[in-house]
């Protein structure tokens, strides 16, 4: 891996504070490769023979069965997938595949779980790192069991909305098809949902939203940081 990427890395929460000796020789086995659009990085069900980090571009996390697909979540940089699999040491629950030209490093699984094994600091960040996504996959179970689709399109666009520094006016980040998916609805009714939010203050025309009323919209969607605040 080439040194100059080594920052971006060491700057993430999982290897801020491990040693610099681990830090190394983790570095050392690892490589960094380039990959254009719409290309297949891991597999679900393979096994989990990389830590993967993105260091530039999006990768999206997606899972398949009985010939229908839903998108699970949407990985930009710089941060890592998938964790759990390369500590446990089991296969991909979810396949991966880069939605724009990606820069990705790959650290083998066995040298992150050896390191694991002896600094204490990586493992303590390790576990803290799990337990934020384990946190996060119940926050959006509850988004899904306890809210209409209306509801959780609602809350997703406030969440959007706060990404974008409270900006009445931004631009979706992913194409519609892709926002019904990890909403848990079909395109179809995504489409007649967005009409529904137009009472609400709500407008959608193609990937941008103007929110002209904030306050309806916040009284309808009933946002929860138990829910919506995926930094806790």
């Amino acid at each position: 891996m080439p040194e100059r990427d080594y920052p971006d890395i060491r700057s993430l929460h999982l290897f801020a504070a491990m040693s610099g000796e681990y830090f190394t020789a983790l570095m050392r086995g690892a490589y960094v490769q380039n990959f254009p659009p719409q290309v297949d990085l891991i597999e679900e069900g393979d096994p989990s023979d990389f830590l993967h980090v993105v260091l530039s571009g999006s990768v999206e996390l997606y899972s398949s069965w009985n010939n229908r697909e839903t998108s699970v979540a949407t990985v930009r940089p710089v941060s890592t997938f998938i964790l759990a699999a390369t500590i446990k040491d089991a296969p991909y629950l979810m396949s991966a595949r880069t939605l724009e030209k990606s820069r990705i490093a790959m650290i083998p699984s066995q040298d992150v779980r050896a390191v694991f094994d002896v600094d204490a600091h990586f493992a303590r960040a390790i576990v803290t790192e799990l337990a934020q996504c384990y946190r996060s996959v119940v926050k959006n179970t509850k988004d899904l069991k306890l809210r209409t689709s209306l509801e959780r399109l609602a809350n997703y666009l406030l969440r959007q909305q706060k990404r974008e520094n409270g900006n009445a006016e931004f631009q979706l980040p992913i194409e519609k098809r892709r926002l019904a998916s990890l909403l848990g609805m079909t395109p179809e009714n995504l489409s007649r949902s967005i009409k529904s939010l137009q009472s609400y203050g709500v407008s959608v025309n193609g990937n941008h939203v103007k929110i002209s009323d904030q306050k309806d919209l916040e009284k309808f969607a009933k946002p929860s940081p138990l829910i919506d605040d995926y930094s806790t």
